[in-house]
């Protein structure tokens, strides 16, 4: 995993200048400035969105994410912090989404805290879904980390530099979280083969 975390090019150093640039001018009301942040910005939202709820959901909240960030960006004291303010948004709207949804809504055919399990009720860990379910299992710092590189495809760098963490940081949730993945998939699986030979 060394060779995702290398320095960062000029070219990386321009385009962070560059979105300060984005940042200051959708403060000030440009609205094409704010969608070209929306385009750089998205897939970090959907995977912190991802690591939280089902995907269906995840799509439709990254909408409102952007919706809240637009109002309030005026209010941004420091552009430099956009990524971890926008992050701080996406994760207080995922926490909020489950916080509605428990008294309300009535229990449906398969509740995402069951998504991805087989009908004897344990995740099946070759699937897709399997997977994502067992990232959402891992602590959150681990699980977000790893939805960005593993769904989203960011690399390390990309990751620190949207998210507002340090490049060690995101080195270290990648590889505390690919073990923590490894063990639970490989302990998922060697579960399913015992039920199997039973």
């Amino acid at each position: 995993m060394a060779h995702l975390f290398s320095r960062g090019s000029p070219e990386d150093i321009r385009a962070t200048s560059a979105d300060v640039r984005l940042i200051n001018a959708a403060r000030r009301g440009d609205q094409s400035a704010f969608g070209r942040l929306y385009e750089q910005y998205s897939g970090m939202v959907h995977g912190i969105l991802l690591a939280k709820v089902p995907r269906e959901e995840a799509d439709d909240l990254v909408q409102d994410v952007f919706v809240i960030a637009m109002r309030r960006i005026s209010a941004l004291r420091d552009p430099n912090c956009f990524g971890g303010w926008l992050s701080a948004i996406a994760r207080n709207l995922a926490n909020d989404h489950y916080r509605r949804l428990k008294p309300t809504d009535p229990l449906t055919e398969d509740p995402p805290e069951t998504a991805g399990k087989t009908a004897t009720g344990h995740l099946s860990a070759g699937t897709a879904e399997g997977i994502l379910d067992a990232i959402r299992s891992l602590p959150d710092a681990y699980s977000e980390t790893l939805t960005l590189r593993l769904v989203e495809g960011m690399t390390g760098p990309e990751i620190a530099i949207r998210t507002g963490l340090t490049h060690g940081s995101v080195r270290v949730n990648l590889c505390r979280g690919m073990r923590m993945l490894r063990d639970r998939l490989e302990t998922l699986s060697s579960n399913r083969s015992e039920r199997d030979i039973r």
